[in-house]
């Protein structure tokens, strides 16, 4: 009958064996644990691991939610960059909270960040941006991301005229565009099992430190 199986996970390339979690005991540093749970992911026939959920709410408290890539993490928080004036951009400028999640079927994992948002420096901004293939760099001046655009050739219209402005000079960060940070006030790790008897574990910030909780899952 439906809902009585295990789920069935495609196995891990040859030679390549996760490190599991101890749950039991988790690690003090959940910083480090997120990195080499990513590591992992990154040795995964998988086009984007650092794809991650962005949920926000806006100053009308309705929630939405999206696919970003993440661009860095550290202490401080995990690092993303987009389009402020974007539906996400505006809401988290009203309402600077935002949970991340991140999925890796392949390896049954999941982890779950959230906390509140503030701007990347506008050195992070701009190195990032001079990094990016000229093509994104034209784009991000031609996207009004978010809004109506009467149909496609309109869009790639746009983007020749930024593409003459430009000419065959260098593209700066438009004003608009820059990163976000979302701080670690939590992060939780995700271990799926069959039959839905998962293990969980969430790490709190406090006082310069972290309470750490198993989870029913």
């Amino acid at each position: 009958m439906p809902g009585r199986s295990p789920a069935k996970v495609p196995p891990a390339p040859i030679g390549f064996t996760p490190v599991p979690m101890d749950f039991e005991r988790p690690p003090a540093d959940p910083v480090a644990e997120f990195r080499r749970w990513f590591d992992e992911a990154c040795r995964l026939p998988m086009p984007n691991p650092n794809a991650m959920t962005l949920a926000t709410v806006d100053a009308d408290s309705a929630p939405s939610a999206r696919i970003v890539l993440l661009r860095g993490i550290d202490e401080r928080g995990a690092l993303f960059f987009t389009n402020r004036q974007s539906r996400k951009g505006t809401a988290l400028e009203a309402m600077p909270r935002a949970a991340l999640l991140f999925h890796w079927d392949l390896l049954d994992r999941q982890i779950r960040i959230e906390g509140r948002v503030t701007h990347a420096t506008e050195a992070e901004s701009d190195g990032y941006h001079a990094d990016r293939p000229r093509e994104s760099q034209i784009g991000a001046w031609a996207s009004e991301q978010s809004r109506p655009v009467a149909s496609r050739a309109a869009f790639e219209d746009r983007v020749a005229q930024t593409q003459a402005r430009f000419g065959d000079g260098p593209v700066p960060r438009p004003p608009h565009w820059g990163g976000y940070r979302v701080a670690l006030d939590s992060i939780e790790f995700w271990q799926g099992h069959p039959y839905r008897l998962h293990d969980r574990v969430v790490y709190v910030a406090r006082n310069g430190g972290w309470s750490v909780t198993r989870l029913y899952p």
